[in-house]
């Protein structure tokens, strides 16, 4: 077995692996261990198939369907297709599915096609960014839950991608309708690792329960700005075949809209996680209560 080459990224978090093929050349539980210390991985030029991509996942945990709303693959269900010219970008930083109460725990993000220039990915760390808070933001926001609801055009920025039609657009909206809103811990409790970390992100979080507007929407807009500070983030710089692992638990993530028209396709695997548990063990609901939920 030959030995992959560890790097890190930043100061804080990410790593990237050289010198070998996810396949075969890391020991079992090894890639969960470095996933969890590190948060991002990634793995340079594997060139991995479709099947090859979801026996992957399996080695992380157990593939979801590709998404909530959005059909997967044909010949594989857990692969959510990403294709730029289709309505498949995703310039906003989010989270992926915290609308639903047992997100995914990882994604798994191959480069089937790259543009020449542009297209790169960002990350933040929702840990550091919970550990970098002043104490007295840490002690008011551990009592805090959110709101979290699926937005038909979440994923498509701002100006919204003209590669989608009307139509899509409308069956992304009616689709939408099937999803109730959930309530997260604003800080979360890692499962594996105990570390506490920021749970909100601007695709999905709609407000804070119990706040008024002015209060959610300014403290969102203090919590966003400091997750996405510069010293919080990576970018990766995609070539063909790369592949990108994340802790959905403890990340979210920006794809640049900056490539014009250039083709673009990417593709996902996201594995099942548990119900987000907040710092005072409460777990993640479903939310029944539209004086909770309704904005």
């Amino acid at each position: 077995m030959k030995r992959f080459a560890l790097t890190k990224l930043s100061g804080s978090f990410g790593a990237e692996l050289t010198g070998g093929h996810v396949s075969t050349d890391l020991a079992e539980g090894e890639l969960r261990e470095i996933l969890e210390e590190h948060l991002v991985v990634v793995l340079r030029e594997q060139h991995l198939t479709h099947a090859e991509h979801v026996d992957l996942a399996r080695t992380l945990g157990e593939p979801t369907p590709a998404h909530p709303v959005v059909p997967g693959h044909p010949e594989h269900p857990e692969i959510l297709e990403l294709d730029a010219a289709a309505g498949g970008k995703n310039a906003r930083w989010h989270t992926d599915v915290t609308f639903v109460e047992s997100p995914p725990a990882a994604s798994i993000l191959v480069a089937d096609e790259l543009p020449a220039h542009g297209g790169d990915t960002m990350w933040a760390s929702l840990r550091d960014a919970h550990d970098r808070l002043a104490p007295a933001l840490q002690i008011l926001v551990a009592k805090l839950w959110a709101v979290h609801k699926i937005s038909p055009l979440a994923y498509w920025g701002e100006p919204f991608d003209t590669a989608l039609s009307r139509d899509d657009a409308n069956r992304l909206f009616e689709d939408s309708l099937s999803v109730p809103p959930v309530v997260h811990p604003v800080v979360r409790v890692h499962p594996v690792t105990g570390r506490l970390g920021l749970f909100v992100n601007p695709g999905f979080t709609k407000h804070i329960v119990g706040f008024s507007r002015t209060e959610s929407e300014h403290l969102l807009a203090l919590l966003f700005a400091h997750c996405t500070q510069p010293e919080l983030t990576i970018r990766h710089r995609w070539r063909a075949g790369d592949v990108v692992i994340w802790d959905n638990r403890a990340t979210m993530h920006y794809a640049l809209d900056d490539y014009g028209s250039a083709a673009r396709r990417m593709r996902r695997v996201t594995i099942h996680g548990g119900k987000p548990r907040g710092v005072d063990g409460r777990e993640s609901f479903v939310s029944s209560d539209p004086l909770e939920h309704v904005r």
